[in-house]
């Protein structure tokens, strides 16, 4: 079994989390609601859940200045949320989960089992991640990187380009050996900012910072400043060429 609390400021939004918990989650026993941010500190210090479900937007308190009233963050967080669509950026740079409101029950699950599979919560550095982030819009500027040994934080202007590997993707960086993210080439695509990256092929998204030269052909070969050639589609050659126009 797993504990959890509910911290939302909407009546509404915590009933219909609770009840959903209860029919499709068997394995989460409910500690607790609160309904603001003075409230949510006291259940989150009494009760020492597993895991927070936590509204961002909230009156006198956020869920992010509440957060950092808190010394010790060893639980797992997930965060809800009706909109704030940069919020929602700068939580997925952090690899923190969130469910949109009104929350999904497969979304639910899914995030629920995530936390199952989790040996480390890695809540403190996240929180720094998504805090940088959120200090420096509209830029963001660490992301974290999830591999099969944990978590790893990278500022993402030193990511030179990323390789398909099946369900996986190899990461290069300008002054870091390579990894091997459990991400697919499609998470990194939605995630990256597309004036920074570019996907020039299925297997490829460079960092558009790092190409040294266009070589021509049918699609062509992008060089990049580190010595790695990768292919353009044909498809995507001239949207590419705009790019330097």
């Amino acid at each position: 079994m797993l504990t959890a609390v509910i911290i939302d400021d909407e009546k509404k939004g915590r009933v219909a989390l609770r009840e959903k918990l209860h029919d499709y989650c068997p394995e989460i026993e409910l500690l607790g609601e609160a309904a603001d941010g003075a409230e949510g500190l006291h259940l989150i210090r009494e009760q020492k859940p597993d895991i927070v479900f936590l509204d961002i937007e909230m009156p006198s308190m956020n869920g992010f200045e509440m957060l950092h009233l808190l010394p010790q963050k060893d639980f797992h967080l997930i965060f809800t949320t009706a909109y704030n669509q940069y919020a929602i950026k700068a939580i997925r740079y952090a690899a923190f989960d969130y469910l949109l409101k009104p929350v999904d029950i497969e979304e639910l699950k899914s995030a629920v089992e995530r936390v199952r599979e989790q040996s480390q919560d890695h809540t403190e550095e996240k929180l720094r991640v998504l805090q940088q982030n959120l200090d420096t819009r509209p830029l963001l500027g660490k992301i974290a990187i999830p591999t099969i040994d944990g978590l790893l934080f990278f500022t993402i202007t030193d990511i030179v380009y990323l390789e398909a590997k099946s369900n996986y993707t190899a990461i290069h960086f300008a002054n870091h050996p390579s990894l091997l993210a459990s991400r697919t080439m499609k998470d990194f695509e939605e995630l990256l900012p597309t004036d920074l990256f570019f996907r020039t092929h299925h297997s490829y998204i460079i960092n558009l910072r790092y190409i040294k030269r266009y070589i021509r052909g049918e699609g062509g070969q992008i060089e990049l400043e580190n010595g790695a050639y990768v292919t353009v589609a044909r498809r995507k050659k001239e949207e590419l060429l705009k790019k330097f126009r």
